[in-house]
């Protein structure tokens, strides 16, 4: 039985790159994690993506509403911004896809 491993996928180059690598040198079975926090249309084709890269299977794990409770809402009530300009987008999600 071959080994698995869990890849957290976003879609773009290095995540989807990383699948045939993955198969090729540790052959292993890739499965693919993909964590919506409100990407909407980005999602798109995803799946499909994933599986003709290699994965056997993409799961969506939809972290809408306590992405926006625990994490967005808490930043914006403290003011948390780059540089007194960019809200932190990216970065505030990056927890919560740990998660």
């Amino acid at each position: 039985m071959k080994e698995k491993v869990i890849l957290a996928y976003s879609g773009g180059l290095d995540t989807t790159a990383i699948i045939p690598w993955l198969k090729e040198n540790f052959d292993y079975e890739v499965i693919c994690v993909c964590v919506d926090c409100g990407q909407e249309s980005e999602l798109d084709g995803l799946e499909e993506r994933a599986k003709l890269s290699g994965a056997t299977k993409l799961y969506i794990e939809d972290v809408v509403d306590e992405f926006c409770d625990e994490y967005v809402v808490p930043c914006v009530q403290a003011h948390a911004v780059y540089e007194n300009k960019y809200l932190l987008g990216t970065s505030m999600a990056r927890p919560v896809i740990a998660k």
